[in-house]
């Protein structure tokens, strides 16, 4: 270790650390708080506030300018040094396998953003929502991306909350009804292919079919639709458009979802969402500061249109 690290864990240097944390979320050229609200917030003395931002600045991760009664203001910051002297180490996501365009885009574009934001990040690919968030609440991942619409049911169950919202057709591009040619959607007796393991298709699906008695649950992964509609084990589902293309042929007709209701669902389920712990706070506005949005979609586009290959 060199004298500057092992200053970094003295208790200045733990001040320092903690510092890092609220200053990632501060842009260059603006006023910081009193020395004495970061003292109240991280629990010390103002000396100690003032050793711990002298440190920071001998690691060149800030620099300050006093500015007479306008008080302190931040004139410069490097975010990847002042989140490598955080502690948060390497952001872990977890999010759908990449076994679509869009997904690769979306993975490319996630790891662009946080790249340029300075904070170090990796992808674990799970399949399920369920099996993502219970990854979450363990504290085996950091983040995790899902629709907005599981987002939001998470959020009111468990105490986790939203990051970012990514934008329609960030996370599929549309959803359709699946129906065996010459068959619709009052047609009795059908049988419907459910994953169970995906909360989002499993609740449009049930808005889709509603209050009919006369169907059968097909439960089926959705790696396995093709094949269940191939051999005839299924008669409709409700499923990702960006998913389905692989399989679909003329005995399958894609028809509109119907109700305004079930579309406003879709809508939201077409949204990539990224949520974390709320135990996280602070990190999570960090991250949340720093992630440019407009940035993410955009590669996913280029990734999608071929312009961009994919990098995750």
């Amino acid at each position: 270790m060199t004298g500057l690290d092992e200053r970094f864990l003295t208790r200045n240097g733990l001040a320092a650390r903690q510092l890092a944390v609220l200053l990632l979320n501060h842009e260059p050229d603006t006023r910081l708080p009193r020395v004495r609200d970061f003292a109240e917030e991280l629990g010390v003395g103002n000396g100690t506030v003032q050793a711990a931002l002298q440190l920071l600045e001998q690691a060149d991760a800030i620099e300050t300018m006093a500015r007479g009664h306008l008080g302190t203001f931040l004139v410069r910051s490097d975010r990847s040094i002042l989140w490598r002297l955080s502690g948060l180490g390497t952001l872990l996501a977890a999010m759908p396998l990449p076994y679509s365009r869009r997904y690769e885009g979306l993975a490319t574009g996630l790891r662009r953003a946080f790249e340029v934001a300075g904070a170090p990040f990796a992808i674990t690919f799970m399949r399920g929502a369920g099996a993502r968030t219970t990854a979450l609440l363990d504290g085996k991942v950091d983040l995790v991306v899902l629709s907005r619409f599981a987002a939001d049911r998470l959020i009111e169950e468990h105490p986790v909350e939203l990051v970012a919202d990514l934008g329609p057709a960030t996370y599929v591009g549309a959803h359709g009804l699946l129906m065996r040619h010459g068959l619709d959607v009052d047609t009795a007796g059908l049988r419907v292919a459910v994953d169970y393991a995906s909360e989002d298709q499993r609740m449009l699906a049930e808005k889709v079919f509603a209050e009919r008695r006369d169907i059968t649950w097909v439960e089926a992964s959705y790696m396995q639709l093709g094949e269940v509609f191939q051999h005839d084990l299924a008669d409709a589902t409700v499923w990702s458009l960006d998913e389905a293309q692989g399989w679909l042929g003329p005995d399958v007709d894609v028809l509109p979802l119907g109700d305004e209701v079930t579309r406003d669902l879709a809508l939201r389920n077409s949204s990539a969402a990224i949520i974390g712990r709320t135990d996280g706070a602070k990190a999570l506005a960090a991250v949340r500061d720093a992630l440019d949005i407009p940035e993410i979609a955009h590669c996913q586009t280029e990734v999608l249109k071929g312009e961009r290959s994919p990098w995750y």
